[in-house]
């Protein structure tokens, strides 16, 4: 059997400055394998290049999970179907082919508290990153906070770049407080700039029709609900809190113990 071979220092060296540390980091390995196996020039080259694109194919996805911002978050394969009292199921099942991306459409999440909007939301972003693309997770609360701590035209230009450049855009919890005119303003303008060229989800616990008591005295209300509503999904989930319910049995436990 052939001796494992040792690389060069410089070769290594060399293969680093490509670019290609994986193959660098396992080139003894590597020329190890090939001359064990009698491997020809072309088959070494093949699996150094293999090598690679699968490390970066990797890393990629590791990129891609940490600008997302997801957090933690159940899998779809948790989430109770016969909770919710009303769920289009088949809807939200279509909705994780992420066929809608390609068609720049929306999602948009109806319900109260504590129903898996969040959950959907997050396995949405999931799947999505998966599949290559890149995504976004916020809640309305942290984005607007962002937007409206920039000081200048330019600082707050590059923040809403910032939120349209993901092919992914999640907003969570819209509803939960009240913004003001200027807030309203802001969440507009992302919505405009990725309006038909990205999509976004977005979660909300109430129903258009209260919007206005998000936004008071927004005068682009409307238009900020037309653009989001004119190519989306809409779910809603109706029913008891998941929350709640897993409270009140814990509570339950607890007396009983």
């Amino acid at each position: 059997m052939p001796s494992a071979p040792i690389a060069p220092a410089t070769l290594s060296s060399q293969l680093r400055r490509l670019g290609l540390t994986r193959s660098a980091d396992d080139l003894n390995d590597l020329l190890a394998r090939a001359a064990n196996g009698r491997w020809t020039p072309v088959a070494l080259l093949e699996a150094l290049a293999t090598t690679e694109l699968e490390d970066r194919a990797h890393r990629s996805l590791e990129r891609r999970f940490k600008r997302a911002r997801l957090g933690r978050f159940k899998p779809m394969a948790d989430f109770e179907w016969s909770w919710p009292k009303a769920l289009d199921r088949p809807l939200v099942e279509q909705v994780l082919t992420l066929d809608f991306l390609d068609r720049a459409e929306n999602l948009v999440l109806v319900g109260a508290q504590g129903l898996g909007k969040t959950m959907i939301a997050k396995n949405t972003v999931h799947q999505a990153i998966l599949h290559g693309h890149s995504a976004l997770f916020t809640t309305a609360a942290d984005l607007l906070l962002d937007l409206n701590g920039q000081e200048t035209a330019r600082a707050l230009d590059r923040r809403l770049k910032h939120y349209c450049r993901p092919q992914l855009l999640c907003i969570d919890e819209i509803g939960y407080l009240a913004y003001d005119a200027h807030a309203a303003d802001l969440l507009f303008q992302i919505v405009s700039r990725r309006y038909e060229q990205k999509s976004i989800v977005l979660t909300t616990n109430l129903a258009f029709r209260d919007w206005h008591t998000i936004f008071p005295n927004a005068s682009c209300a409307v238009g900020l609900i037309d653009r989001l509503t004119h190519h989306a999904a809409i779910v809603k989930v109706t029913g008891d809190s998941y929350r709640l319910r897993e409270a009140e049995q814990a509570q339950k436990t607890r007396r009983a113990s």
